[in-house]
């Protein structure tokens, strides 16, 4: 409850804060009911999944499994319900949703509230029914979608989205976990980067830290961050090269299935160069 709690008073902050900075003191009361509407009750998300149905099940990322719902209005949602054991504690739950809240772009995805009740945590965001990308890339039934225009138009998008969390967000963010499988598709095939749960901020003009935490998913981060913990914009630039590599190629960094020497996608492109 300590969580829930702090979140209200977090989005009741802010809120307030934006109504005043639009000179609308006298509204503030309304202000902060709204922000009610961004608290799921656990009952209501249960009956939208069906009960977090196996039916309704989208997929199962390193946090927990996601679940699409359907809610009385009509609004398809995707619910990540967080472990109870997942590596995503009340911190990475509480920073995803607070950095969620400061960022608005087309190639994020966008959060619709959370729900946090007793040991449950779970975030509702909008339903993008094309799932994610590495289920783009690399189910053969989707092959015949695969043209360059679209692989192209994705890479950009993607590009877009970390240029913006960089340079244009409110505060320079950093993901540290770009990969595939974080890259959700929208119905016209838009990526949108998703699972803010291990990003950093990075308050100022600063460019770089280190950092004794090291975060992330082997074959996608930077040597010198997974070696010597130093983070920096170019940790996510270095994924998101692995990233154009895989939707090049349509294969994943790494395959065991393909040899020692083209096990490894980085260093199998390496030799050629």
């Amino acid at each position: 409850m300590s969580c829930l709690s702090g979140l209200r008073a977090f989005w009741e902050k802010r809120l307030r804060a934006c109504s005043r900075t639009a000179g609308e003191d006298a509204a503030d009361d309304d202000a902060v009911a709204d922000s009610w509407d961004l608290f799921f009750e656990f009952r209501v998300l249960q009956i939208a999944t069906n009960a977090f149905s196996e039916l309704n099940k989208l997929g199962h990322g390193g946090f927990g499994p996601v679940y699409k719902g359907l809610m009385p209005s009509g609004q398809q949602i995707a619910v990540k319900k967080l472990s109870v054991d997942s590596r995503q504690g009340l911190r990475e739950f509480t920073n995803e949703v607070k950095l969620l809240l400061k960022t608005q772009h087309k190639n994020l995805v966008t959060l619709l509230g959370c729900c946090a009740e007793g040991p449950e945590k779970m975030l509702v965001y909008e339903y993008l029914p094309n799932k994610t990308l590495d289920y783009f890339l690399f189910d053969k039934s989707k092959s015949a979608s695969r043209d360059w225009t679209t692989r192209f138009r994705i890479a950009t998008g993607v590009a877009r989205g970390l240029l913006y969390l960089h340079e244009e967000a409110p505060e320079r963010i950093i993901h540290r976990d770009i990969k595939a499988s974080n890259i959700l598709l929208d119905e016209n095939l838009n990526p949108k980067i998703s699972d803010f749960g291990l990003a950093r901020l990075f308050p100022g003009e600063d460019t770089h830290v280190n950092t004794f935490r090291i975060s992330g998913t082997h074959g996608y981060m930077a040597p010198e961050y997974a070696m010597h913990g130093y983070l920096s914009m170019k940790t996510d630039v270095f994924s998101y090269g692995i990233l154009v590599l895989e939707i090049v190629s349509g294969r994943k960094n790494h395959d065991g299935q393909l040899g020692a020497e083209k096990a490894d996608l980085l260093s199998y492109v390496s030799f050629f160069f």
